[in-house]
């Protein structure tokens, strides 16, 4: 468990007012170029690995693999991993742009989006696919990419000020539909999409609400990323299903804590 005062981010104040007027945020080199070539072998070794504790959320030639290479708690199956979801540095930034007085780890997920037939992540948001009470929680997710990103192979795009038109319907990432025509009045269309190029070590940070996408990856190698989703001390659990909090012994209506949900950092 970490706290500010102890922990160096690249989180400047610039950084906080765009993340909370936008939704997201752009950061430059969070990882320096040895961390960089440490990341890539751990996850390599993990997406390649038939752990028991990490789920795989689609085999080799499926619908939502053509989207994306997905496989959720690498880190409780690797301990190089593990390392890295939680990264003090890391979770400090998501609670210092988030405002939050503490910050839990929910998950994490190698995203690997394949070459070939490829397909694009359709616009959505991540809040309707977590089983918790609040409608904006203030949870957010890092996209930490292991490969420089642009438009080829898959970086991302958001949709400024988007997270706050509420919870909407979650999309089917494999036979999408317009999330847009969810959006009474129409209010995100006068928001053009903002693409995100990125250098690998390099990240973004978003809410849960924002509205986001990402391009076909129509290069000859995956696109890896580590993704890590963060919440605030006190976020309660609705009592849906969902493979994270399945079997963690949870309450309807109580905070999400315990062994799988860590406190990473922590105000003062």
């Amino acid at each position: 468990m970490t706290n500010q005062t102890q922990v160096q981010t690249p989180i400047t104040q610039a950084h906080i007012d765009f993340y909370r007027e936008n939704g997201f945020v752009q950061v430059d080199n969070m990882i320096s170029p040895e961390e960089l070539a440490e990341l890539r072998e751990y996850l390599e070794e993990a997406m390649q690995n038939d752990g028991d504790r990490a789920v795989n959320t689609d085999k080799k030639g499926g619908l939502y693999y053509r989207v994306l290479n997905q496989k959720v708690n690498v880190w409780r199956d690797h301990a190089g991993m593990g390392r890295y979801t939680a990264h003090p540095r890391f979770a400090e930034s998501a609670r210092l742009l988030a405002g939050a007085s503490g910050m839990r780890l929910f998950h994490d997920h190698g995203l690997w989006k394949m070459p070939g037939d490829s397909k694009e992540t359709p616009w959505h948001q991540d809040t309707p696919y977590w089983p918790v009470n609040e409608k904006n929680p203030g949870m957010m997710s890092i996209w930490l990419t292991l490969d420089d990103v642009d438009e080829r192979n898959g970086c991302m795009a958001f949709v400024p000020k988007s997270n706050r038109l509420g919870k909407l319907k979650g999309i089917d990432l494999t036979d999408p539909q317009n999330i847009f025509d969810y959006v009474e009045g129409g209010q995100a269309d006068t928001q053009k999409p903002v693409i995100v190029p990125l250098k690998a070590g390099s990240c973004t940070f978003h809410d849960g609400l924002t509205f986001h996408y990402a391009h076909a990856n129509s290069t000859d190698r995956p696109r890896r990323v580590l993704a890590i989703i963060y919440m605030p001390d006190g976020v309660t659990y609705s009592g849906d299903a969902h493979v994270i909090t399945d079997g963690a012994g949870l309450e309807k209506g109580q905070p999400i804590a315990g062994p799988r949900f860590p406190l990473l950092a922590r105000e003062g």
